[in-house]
């Protein structure tokens, strides 16, 4: 196990680990307890009663933060040449199509999301397996395969962000930096969970959202009340 520095040490005896917070109460002992001299990331982990071993039990979708990520999100667009200006000008860094293609090939990595309209989708064989393995691929599930380029691109640059349970079932999101006020906060964190709630799998018997925790970059675990929190959405 890691050593506890002397600031972590400090900033964890303000959380009660006996105690559920309330959301609010949660994301204002966020406030209180980043051990960063930088402005650090909150996150929120969510333990779901699913079996990710069933197809029909994985969760992934996306959800329009209000405040947004506090994030600069750079985005690139696969595109026909006649929709390369409405990308660029919806805030993309590079659209194209064969001419990104063959920057992505030389090395060219320097974005966070990738989108692309469905009828360039088949054009990207060649350079699936580069994106794919730094999760980079556009994918119609996450929303980044659209025939709606500008207002994708707006969305994703504003704190649009995608949610999908890991192997262990749960889910692990940025959902906003310590910077941000503690109802701004609050307000993401109910968003993220009202998305989460409403992806909810038919055939999940038992208690879907089992457990909730947030913590800022190298922070200590804060707990949340599931039951308050979700009752408050």
């Amino acid at each position: 196990m890691a050593k506890e520095g002397k600031k972590y040490k400090q900033v964890k005896g303000l959380v009660d680990m006996n105690k559920s917070y309330t959301m609010l109460e949660a994301c204002e002992l966020l406030k209180k307890t980043s051990t960063t001299k930088f402005d650090s990331s909150c996150e929120i982990h969510i333990k779901l009663g699913v079996d990710t071993k069933q197809a029909d039990q994985l969760v992934r979708s996306t959800v329009a933060l209000p405040y947004g990520t506090g994030k600069v999100v750079r985005v690139i667009a696969f595109v026909n040449e006649n929709q390369v200006k409405e990308a660029k000008d919806a805030g993309a860094v590079k659209a194209g199509l064969e001419d990104l293609i063959e920057d992505i090939l030389k090395g060219f990595l320097d974005f966070d999301v990738a989108v692309a309209s469905p009828e360039v989708m088949k054009n990207l064989g060649k350079i699936a397996k580069i994106l794919g393995t730094k999760g980079l691929m556009p994918n119609p599930k996450a929303g980044t395969v659209t025939p709606e380029i500008a207002k994708t691109i707006a969305e994703l640059k504003k704190g649009r962000v995608e949610f999908r349970t890991d192997k262990q079932g749960q889910l692990h999101n940025t959902f906003g930096k310590v910077s941000f006020n503690a109802t701004d906060l609050e307000g993401n964190l109910k968003a993220l969970l009202k998305a989460v709630s409403d992806t909810k799998p038919q055939g999940i018997k038992g208690t879907y959202i089992q457990g909730l925790s947030v913590a800022t970059t190298m922070g200590p675990g804060i707990k949340i009340d599931v039951s308050g929190a979700m009752s408050s959405l």
